[in-house]
C-alpha cells in the first residue's frame, strides 16, 4: 500500500514533537520533588526542625507528575496493557481494535474528565480553597487544575495515536513502533 498522506505524517509528527517536548519539560518536576524531599529528610532528622510545607508539596508534586506525564507514556506505549493475546494479534487487528477504543472509550471518558476537572478546578479557585492536609494550607486550584490540562494533553496526543491506529487497521502497516516497556 501507498505512503499514508504528507499532510497526516505531518500531523503525527508535529504533535509527537509536541509530546516529547512537554514530556521532557515534565520530567524536570522530579527535580524539585527530589529536592523537597531531601530537603525535609535532613531537616527532620539531621536538625530535628521538620518542615510545615513538604508533605503538601511533595503529593501535589508527584500528582502534577503522575498526571502530566500520562500524555507522554501513551505516546511512547507505556501504558499497561494486557499482552497475554495483544502479541498474537496482526498490526491490522491491533489497529482496529486500537481505533474503536479510542473513538468510544478514550476520546469521552477524557472529555466528560476534563470539563469535570476544568469545573473543579474553577470552583477551587473562586472559593480560595485551602488543603487541610498540613498546617502550611496552600491553594488547591493549580493542583485541581492539572486534570483537564492532563486531559487536554491527553486528548492531542490521542489524536495522533487515533490516526496511527486507523492506518494500521487499513493498511497492517505500523507508522510508528512502541518502545517495548518490560517489567
Amino acid at each position: 500500500m501507498s505512503e499514508p498522506p504528507r499532510s497526516l505524517l505531518t500531523l503525527i509528527r508535529v504533535i509527537d514533537r509536541f509530546t516529547d517536548a512537554t514530556g521532557l519539560l515534565i520530567a524536570l518536576l522530579a527535580l524539585p520533588l527530589v529536592g523537597a524531599v531531601a530537603y525535609e529528610v535532613i531537616s527532620r532528622y539531621v536538625f530535628h526542625a521538620p518542615t510545615t510545607w513538604a508533605y503538601d508539596l511533595t503529593y501535589m508534586l508527584y500528582g502534577t507528575l503522575f498526571m502530566l506525564g500520562a500524555a507522554y507514556a501513551l505516546h511512547k506505549g507505556a501504558h499497561v496493557r494486557t499482552d497475554f493475546f495483544w502479541d498474537k494479534f496482526s498490526t491490522r487487528t491491533k489497529g482496529i481494535i486500537d481505533s474503536i477504543s479510542y473513538v468510544l472509550f478514550f476520546f469521552p471518558a477524557l472529555a466528560i474528565l476534563g470539563y469535570i476537572g476544568f469545573g473543579e478546578a474553577l470552583y477551587s479557585f473562586n472559593i480560595g480553597e485551602q488543603s487541610d492536609q498540613s498546617p502550611w494550607r496552600p491553594l488547591l486550584w493549580p493542583f485541581k487544575a492539572v486534570v483537564p490540562l492532563a486531559c487536554l494533553l491527553l486528548l492531542i496526543q490521542g489524536v495522533s495515536e487515533l490516526i496511527k491506529s486507523i492506518y494500521a487497521a487499513r493498511t497492517g502497516i505500523e507508522l510508528e513502533q512502541k518502545e517495548k516497556v518490560e517489567v
